[in-house]
């Protein structure tokens, strides 16, 4: 798959934070990535649908190619995306998230119904009981130890993410996200730009939010995209079935689709054609 993605950045409130720009045809649909991830986890999506749609991607503050000036919740995320929209005199959107980026889209559009179209929320988004985030955490634990670790060479890097029993069988294109969040330090080794402690704070900042309180106000149509597999267990889900009650009883206008054959991370990360016939009927 050949990526066709140009990097902008945009300063806001001294700091500079990166856009990966699919240029494409159509309706502006702006991309959350998750906790510790990047933009480019919309390559595949982007280049998949960019005929239709014009594909922006958000590296979050401390992540990706943006700068790290910390205060990392959700609340910052969202009046981030705002001024960030603002700048691109981007007046609505079509929001799409993925993990802690549903979570971001939720916020946003609540605080800020005017606007966004329609919310496409990839494999999160739900209020998880204690012993459920437990679970959640234990299963993303194999991702997150890669941070703050260095390598002796991108291949050292990329061999040891091929091992994630949750990204079998390996995407190809997979290096190249994974070679985005790399940077080289001065002895030719290298290591994530993302900062364990961003980590650590984001999740922090996570437990004293009540993402339900949100749901109901909720203004726009919201399709909730699940992975049916778990990433290490069967009963890691982030969308368990109760939570989607939850979720669905409570935000007006939502709709749930089930992914099959997919877990939290495949699910965004890699080629899927049933999904891709899901989004061009939704984002329609």
């Amino acid at each position: 798959m050949s990526i066709n993605c140009m990097e902008k950045k945009i300063k806001i409130d001294g700091f500079n934070l990166c856009l990966s720009i699919w240029e494409g045809k159509g309706r502006d649909v702006f991309c959350v990535h998750g906790i510790s991830s990047n933009s480019r986890v919309w390559n595949t999506i982007a280049e998949s649908l960019k005929d239709k749609f014009n594909f922006i991607g958000i590296d979050l503050r401390g992540r990706g190619h943006s700068d790290a000036p910390g205060g990392y919740s959700l609340k910052n995320h969202v009046e981030d995306i705002k001024k960030v929209l603002q700048q691109l005199n981007i007046d609505k959107v079509i929001l799409m998230g993925h993990s802690l980026g549903a979570y971001i889209c939720i916020m946003f559009a609540a605080i800020y119904p005017e606007f966004v179209e329609k919310i496409v929320l990839f494999d999160g988004g739900g209020k998880l009981s204690p012993e459920q985030s437990e679970k959640v955490f234990e299963g993303i634990k194999p991702s997150l130890e890669r941070l703050g670790k260095v390598y002796e060479s991108f291949d050292e890097y990329i061999e040891h993410m091929k091992k994630a029993p949750f990204l079998q069988p390996w995407y190809e294109p997979m290096n190249e996200y994974y070679r985005y969040e790399l940077e080289e330090l001065d002895n030719g080794k290298v290591k994530s730009r993302v900062k364990p402690g961003t980590i650590v704070e984001e999740i922090e900042n996570l437990k004293n939010i009540d993402i339900s309180d949100y749901y109901g106000r909720i203004k726009c149509p919201v399709y909730i995209l699940r992975a049916t597999e778990g990433m290490m267990s069967d009963n890691d889900h982030l969308l368990p079935e109760d939570v989607l009650k939850n979720m669905t009883n409570a935000i007006p206008k939502s709709e749930v689709i089930n992914i099959e054959g997919t877990n939290h991370y495949t699910i965004a990360f890699y080629p899927n054609e049933n999904r891709e016939k899901v989004l061009r009927r939704i984002l329609m």
